[in-house]
């Protein structure tokens, strides 16, 4: 056997493993659920009772997570059938003395750390991804799903007045008016279209009331991007990247929006094309996901500051 048909740890060099980039993995997460036709953000799930699953919460600590964390751990719900909110690392849910059912998979979460470089004489510290797991209560040995409810033998589709909603869209004092039957934000006018109500009706995913205000919810989010307020908006035209990219940023605000008001979203209509236009945005672009929802946390801050 020649030296150049040996493996490098028999020829005695040392190799490393390449490590698998946090962007990727995170990245790939997400485009598993797309290829599936799932859009995780729309939560197309309800906890027992049919009642809408929150934003995810630390058990222990009581923060609620943020950001891509967020879709994160809606796409491990939606795979495992998790039916509650609550997450807790190993050792959190052991402080509590709770133990993780044998077997189960931790759920990916990633956070920034730091890491000091000397440049120029000067001690900098550098940014950089890391992940974490996290578990849900359904994953632990004490956990017992609480006894369905009979469903309503049928729902009302007429649109039925949130106040909590109307007095937040209230305060931003967006221009709103009802014409048509399409949903739009026009830069040039500064203003929201809204169909008239009647236009909306109930779905399998949720009612003519939740479908209204989701509606409402995605188009102020676009508002947002405004010159005057966020300044994040761009000449953009369906099918192009960014377009898909602010569609990313108005779809995960407002599917943070709703999840806070404890409303369902409505699903998009043409629902493959807008999969297909954010595949090809995440496959070209591993960290296009972590732009959108970061710049969904700025439309958040914003829209609650006022």
């Amino acid at each position: 056997m020649t030296n150049s048909t040996l493996s490098p740890s028999e020829r005695g060099e040392k190799f490393t493993v390449p490590r698998l980039d946090v962007h990727d993995l995170v990245t790939t997460t997400i485009i598993e659920q797309l290829e599936k036709g799932v859009i995780p953000w729309q939560k197309p799930w309800s906890g027992p009772n049919h009642q809408v699953l929150g934003l995810p919460q630390n058990y222990v600590t009581g923060n609620k997570y943020n950001g891509i964390n967020i879709v994160l751990l809606w796409c491990s719900a939606i795979k495992n059938n998790y039916t509650t909110s609550e997450w807790g690392s190993f050792k959190q849910w052991q402080s509590k003395n709770e133990k993780v059912r044998k077997g189960e998979k931790g759920n990916l979460v990633v956070y920034y750390d730091t890491i000091e470089k000397e440049k120029d004489g000067e001690i900098q510290k550098i940014p950089f991804l890391k992940s974490s797991y996290v578990f849900n209560r359904c994953q632990l040995q004490s956990y017992e799903p609480p006894t369905p409810t009979h469903e309503p033998t049928s729902k009302v589709s007429i649109i039925e007045k949130i106040d909590a909603i109307e007095q937040f869209v209230s305060n931003t004092k967006a221009i709103i008016q009802q014409q048509g039957d399409q949903a739009f934000y026009s830069p040039m006018a500064d203003r929201i279209n809204m169909p008239f109500p009647e236009y909306f009706e109930d779905t399998a995913s949720c009612t003519a009331t939740e479908g209204y205000y989701s509606t409402l919810l995605h188009e102020l989010s676009h508002w947002t991007g405004h010159k005057d307020r966020l300044n994040r908006l761009e000449k953009a035209r369906f099918g192009d990247k960014k377009y898909a990219n602010e569609e990313l940023v108005a779809e995960f605000s407002s599917a943070f929006l709703c999840a806070g008001f404890g409303i369902a979203t409505l699903e998009k209509g043409n629902h493959s094309s807008y999969i297909d236009n954010w595949l090809s945005v995440l496959r070209e672009d591993n960290r296009a996901i972590f732009r959108a929802a970061s710049e969904a946390n700025k439309v958040v801050e914003y829209l609650l500051n006022i």
